[in-house]
């Protein structure tokens, strides 16, 4: 059984390596026939990421929502769950979060205690916009990616008329965002650079608590079975729509989270793109580590890098930083069709899979 279970971890390592080899050599071709260096663009997005401290301090930004939402969206997908509607839940975060701020600052409580009230109001309005997702799902029979959807257009829709309405900067709205928050409201940050410490903590516990949950508790086991066969699960006496509704409150929590230290941590305001696409992008990291956490902390710090490292594109050789998308879908891609191979030949040699009538 040891042999087994080494052997299939040795197949899942190469596995991805083939499917990073695939992606590179996919954005290599997509490179030569744009007329660009391929070496060039590869170097930029590396010197882009780690070339000098404030670079690297500009990916670890970048890598703690990222983090905290992959590390949720692992609950949801466990349980069988597309919980699509994690941007809208990041943006809640950032509005609750916003508003405690809003309604704390006047007040005479220390900073500490408004910052941290205001970073549980992130979770609460996270928890609350994936619980809505839920019940749409559980009671309502509405796919979850579709409601998911309809309340990631709701939420965006919310900021905007909080930015230009009752929040609205003195004389006129902005695109900019509403009035920045005192520094006395902000999350302490390393001096010179912009990330906070305090944001690399919560992002860390956050996945040693998901990590957990899914491997050393009963509930992890049950999720687990929730999502392999809902209805088995159902049989067998695990109340499959508590589990689902959990799996939701847990993941809206983190994504609240990552939206409240978005605005605590990083842009000290509310702005119409809070959360900027890291919903999206933790479900595309969900996928390619297969729902693994212990692959979440090196895979989102790669992503966060090719992100913040496709900055330097368009300044140094006039190309769109969307190659980094680029070749992040196609890593995923390359991953799931390697996996779906996998699952052909598995069931091909496998005469036990095979049904006979």
């Amino acid at each position: 059984m040891a042999c087994l279970k080494n052997r299939e971890k040795t197949i899942n390592l190469l596995t991805r390596l083939t499917a990073i080899f695939l992606a590179l050599l996919f954005t290599f071709f997509i490179l030569i026939a744009s007329g660009a260096p391929p070496f060039s663009a590869f170097a930029y997005i590396i010197t882009g990421s780690i070339g000098s401290v404030n670079k690297i301090s500009d990916v670890l930004v970048a890598w703690v929502p990222l983090l905290i939402v992959t590390s949720g969206l692992l609950v949801t997908f466990t349980g069988g769950l597309w919980n699509i509607g994690v941007e809208g839940q990041i943006t809640l975060g950032a509005i609750f979060t916003t508003g405690m701020l809003r309604f704390l600052q006047a007040s005479d409580l220390p900073s500490a205690i408004t910052i941290g009230l205001a970073i549980l109001a992130g979770l609460a309005g996270g928890a609350l916009w994936a619980g809505l997702a839920g019940v749409l799902k559980t009671y309502g029979g509405v796919n979850e990616i579709f409601g998911g959807l309809g309340l990631n257009f709701v939420s965006t829709a919310l900021t905007l008329w909080l930015i230009f309405g009752p929040w609205k900067r003195p004389g006129t709205g902005s695109m900019s965002g509403t009035e920045p928050f005192p520094t006395s409201l902000w999350l302490p940050q390393l001096t010179g650079l912009r990330i906070s410490p305090w944001s690399l903590i919560f992002a860390i516990i956050g996945l040693v608590i998901i990590f957990v949950l899914l491997n050393n508790t009963y509930f992890g086991l049950r999720l687990k079975a929730v999502g392999k066969n809902r209805n088995a699960a159902h049989i067998l006496g695990i109340p499959t729509t508590r589990y689902m509704m959990t799996a939701f409150f847990i993941c809206g929590a983190f994504a609240g989270l990552a939206g409240a230290l978005q605005v605590v941590a990083v842009y000290h305001r509310l702005i119409p793109s809070i959360s900027s696409g890291y919903g999206f992008l933790g479900l595309l990291v969900a996928m390619l580590i297969n729902y693994q956490a212990l692959w979440t902390l090196p895979v989102t710090l790669f992503f966060a890098a090719l992100n913040i490292g496709s900055i330097q594109l368009p300044i140094m050789l006039r190309l769109d930083s969307s190659l980094a998308g680029v070749l992040q879908g196609a890593l995923v891609l390359f991953v799931l069709i390697l996996d779906g191979i996998r699952g052909r030949l598995r069931k091909k040699n496998d005469p036990g899979t095979e049904t006979t009538i």
